[in-house]
């Protein structure tokens, strides 16, 4: 999918127009705020454009030389220049493609023990900390928000907000069922289980982005239960909101007090509506991203970590790493993460013909 001189020259003023916004000094609140999100996603495209712009002048430059003597050097460097022209045109074309107006954002990290009992809880709390060990390596914030544990350390559902540049870009394909095949501890007779626990990575909005109102939602307070201190069963700090037109409820009892618990669950249910009111808008395009690497509706099995052999194998795209606890320790995700971003821009390349 070769790009026109026309459309380079159009990419380049763009990007001169916003950099000279950014640098009068004019611009305050919003609309340095939007024009600073604009700058930050042109920027890519405007660096690998100009590299394309600059061998292509100079391949044209190399081409009207007429000295006998420089023709020899110069037919060396064309054939130089059109062997790495190709690559710089592919990384531009990638630069290129359409964004998730979601990608830049922060994230909210679900995950739930499914089936397995005990042994799935405790897998549910293995990927949280691959999850943390992942978000440190990448400069990120993670904090817990909710979890509900289970009586023998793990989490039958942990909830957890990730802060940072790009979160969701990288852990969106990640929502999905994980199954884990190993021996429990629980298990007497060194059998294999098979356990599984789903997650879900939401994008987190702003507040403009979904409109809640008072008159929609019903807040409950009650006394939290299981472990957690002995604030637990004295106060009514739990928090249970209920967005009345959709159904969708939230619990959040972590905290101390019963304030932090409601401004926690309130992000949780925003997320959530976020991601419905997304689904809704993106009609095709959602259909679209499940042709791709999946989904990432959580009903649909991405992953199996094998622990005898050692092994993880993501099925969306045949890619087996005999490097299990690399990937339980973070570094090891990172390779999961970007084959699939890789694969997905593939095929999204391919659908535009390239």
């Amino acid at each position: 999918m070769a790009v026109s001189d026309t459309r380079l020259a159009q990419i380049a003023a763009r990007f001169s127009e916003i950099e000279a916004r950014l640098a009068s000094g004019t611009l305050e609140g919003k609309d340095f705020v939007a024009a600073s999100r604009d700058f930050s996603e042109l920027e890519p495209v405007a660096r690998a454009a100009a590299e394309v712009q600059a061998m292509r002048a100079e391949l044209a430059s190399l081409a009207t030389i007429d000295d006998p003597e420089m023709r020899e050097l110069a037919a060396e460097e064309i054939a130089r220049i059109e062997s790495e022209l190709p690559e710089a045109e592919h990384r531009l074309a990638l630069a290129m493609l359409p964004r998730d107006s979601a990608d830049s954002r922060s994230a909210m990290l679900e995950i739930r023990a499914g089936t397995g009992g005990d042994e799935a809880a405790l897998f549910a709390a293995d990927l949280l900390r691959m999850y943390e060990r992942y978000a440190a390596e990448q400069g990120w914030r993670i904090e817990v928000v909710s979890a509900n544990a289970s009586d023998i350390g793990g989490f039958k559902e942990v909830v957890a907000q990730i802060n940072g540049n790009g979160v969701f870009a990288k852990l969106k394909f990640e929502s999905g069922v994980h199954r884990v095949q190993r021996v429990p501890v629980t298990e007497s007779g060194g059998r294999i289980h098979t356990s599984a626990a789903t997650v879900a990575v939401l994008p987190e909005p702003d507040e403009v982005d979904v409109a809640i109102e008072d008159k929609d939602l019903k807040i409950d307070v009650y006394r939290a239960s299981g472990a957690g201190g002995q604030h637990v069963n004295t106060t009514d700090s739990a928090v249970r909101i209920t967005h009345l037109p959709t159904g969708t409820v939230v619990t959040c009892q972590d905290g101390r007090s019963q304030h932090k618990n409601k401004a926690q669950a309130m992000l949780v249910l925003r997320a959530r509506l976020y991601e419905a009111q997304r689904d809704a808008a993106q009609g095709e395009e959602a259909a679209a991203r499940k042709a791709m690497v999946g989904s990432g509706d959580r009903s649909e099995r991405i992953r199996t970590y094998n622990f005898p052999q050692g092994r993880v194998t993501d099925h969306r795209i045949n890619l087996t790493l005999h490097r299990l606890t690399e990937v339980l320790e973070g570094p090891g995700l990172g390779e999961l993460i970007d084959a699939l971003i890789a694969e997905d821009q593939a095929k999204r390349l391919a659908a535009l013909g390239e």
